[in-house]
């Protein structure tokens, strides 16, 4: 098993911080790690955006990546959320287990 780095970006702190504390609590995420103050530029049904927005960090075991993703979009307010997983080919092995440890499905 790996670990995933999930990003997703919200609107604002009070959705950033129910997300990532749901995250944790249910043992889908070891750790969230919230990036306010960024701005999104984007095209979105023809016109271009621009949103002040939170990025979120989501630590979580490959094993739990499906569940994360799949409580994200049941949480987040937007039609459309990012939500993007990249797989960590490498990383300090004691923090790496720690991931799986915290989001092994018995914790």
């Amino acid at each position: 098993m790996s670990v995933h780095l999930v990003f997703c970006t919200c609107p604002d702190s009070r959705v950033a911080t129910g997300i990532a504390e749901t995250l944790v609590n249910e043992g889908l995420a070891a750790c969230v790690s919230q990036l306010p103050g960024m701005t999104s530029i984007y095209r979105w049904q023809g016109a271009i955006c621009r949103s002040r927005e939170v990025q979120l960090l989501i630590k979580t075991g490959s094993g739990q990546s499906q569940a994360a993703m799949e409580r994200i979009k049941a949480l987040h307010p937007f039609e459309l959320p990012e939500i993007l997983v990249v797989e960590a080919t490498s990383g300090l092995p004691a923090y790496l287990d720690w991931v799986q440890a915290e989001t092994r499905k018995d914790v």
